[in-house]
């Protein structure tokens, strides 16, 4: 009777546990956060068309995109840089999407240029320039720091008119570049297909405000006020819900993957926790068909220096990121003999140490197959100097 009694419990324990699971599950998931970043504002105008101001159209459409977001997909968090006319300067923007641990931030604005014919919209990513346009577009939106008291100080002497400036924008390797241009090409798609836009493309330029977020990042520009049709259509109530839901539907489909890839709520801390041979035996038990190659660090010949005596040296960066990654194989795609340093707020990441520029170019060819960005960097006593440098060093030594 009792056993009857302990298997009836028991089985009933079970029917509920199987009926709260889903609940327990949908609970369990990651909420997603988007920080939507309407540009400009208060006394930074933007682009202007008589009175149609650049700030002011993104702002309505920032506002309809949020709207969009909140109504029809509820397990989503949309956090403004600024709902109202208001200045918000560049740092403070991505210091809102840091402090939020936004898995998303999208920058609004709208173009101008000298030639009224132009028309079109364009999503950017972050990177070096590819051309003077690109490089035009990105000191365009980036002197809004002119505004800014502090601006010298605060970006570290960075001038948004000078193009030499613009070379650090070389040297930062995005972890969420993927992620971000294809977000990017969604919007494109859609305002491409959905809205018949004229689709400038996806691009690549150095915006500090995009520089600045530790998330997949882009910058959408919505058409041309310096196009007299496009500047109408931008400043109509009907032109503004075209372009939101055009992005909201992007977003949509982008949201797709991320919940695929999310699943459950974890503890980033707890997770980098993890030892290195842990997390790989971890992986290759759970995708017996994708396993993680642990790439063991490059030999150092005989006649290479140990690090002590090593003064002048050449390695590969793989990345920079604008937080600490643990430099375990999981994290840098099963390579090891990772190294990191910081350099102000950037962390960056490498790998080999070589005194022969041979030695260090054939690691580049092997590593490149998983990381095609990596480029050689080259160091002596502890100091990054020009590659340029180090060999007249090598040479003379």
């Amino acid at each position: 009777m009792t056993k009857t009694m302990n298997y009836s419990g028991k089985k009933k324990n079970l029917i509920l546990i199987l009926l709260l699971l889903p609940t327990l599950l949908f609970a369990a998931k990651k909420e997603m956060i988007v920080i939507i970043d309407p540009g400009h504002g208060g006394k930074d105008v933007g682009a202007l068309h008589g009175s149609i101001y650049e700030k002011d159209v993104v702002l309505n459409i920032g506002l309809k995109l949020g709207k969009y977001i909140n109504e029809q997909l509820p397990d989503v968090k949309v956090v403004y840089t600024r709902n109202t006319d208001v200045f918000v300067p560049l740092h403070q923007r991505a210091a809102i999407a840091n402090k939020h641990k936004a898995d998303l931030f999208i920058s609004l604005h709208a173009n101008y240029c000298g030639t009224p014919s132009i028309t079109g919209t364009e999503t950017f990513i972050l990177g070096l320039h590819r051309s003077q346009e690109n490089l035009d577009v990105a000191k365009k939106e980036n002197s809004v720091i002119l505004f800014e008291e502090d601006h010298s100080e605060r970006y570290e002497g960075f001038d948004p008119n000078s193009s030499e400036s613009y070379i650090m924008f070389e040297f930062i390797q995005d972890e969420f570049l993927r992620q971000s241009a294809q977000f990017a090409d969604q919007v494109q798609d859609q305002f491409r297909t959905r809205i018949g836009r004229n689709d400038r493309g996806v691009k690549q330029a150095g915006f500090l405000v995009l520089r600045q977020t530790g998330m997949p990042s882009v910058l959408i520009e919505s058409g041309f006020l310096s196009n007299s049709t496009e500047a109408k259509y931008l400043d109509s109530r009907n032109g503004q819900d075209y372009i939101a839901s055009a992005i909201f539907r992007a977003f949509s489909d982008y949201k797709k993957g991320f919940d695929s890839k999310s699943g459950f709520n974890i503890d980033e801390k707890a997770e980098t926790e993890v030892k290195a041979e842990e997390r790989t035996e971890i992986e290759e038990k759970t995708s017996p068909e994708v396993k993680t190659e642990v790439v063991p660090p490059p030999a150092i010949s005989q006649t290479a220096q140990t690090p002590k005596e090593q003064d002048t040296y050449f390695s590969l960066q793989l990345a920079a990121t604008l937080k600490d990654i643990k430099t375990i194989p999981a994290n840098f795609k099963g390579l090891s003999g990772i190294s990191s340093r910081k350099v102000g707020n950037v962390f960056k990441y490498y790998i080999g140490k070589e005194t022969k520029y041979e030695k260090i170019e054939a690691l580049k060819k092997e590593v490149c197959k998983k990381y095609p960005d990596a480029f050689i960097v080259a160091f002596r006593n502890g100091q990054q100097i020009t590659v340029k440098d180090a060999l007249k060093f090598l040479e003379n030594k």
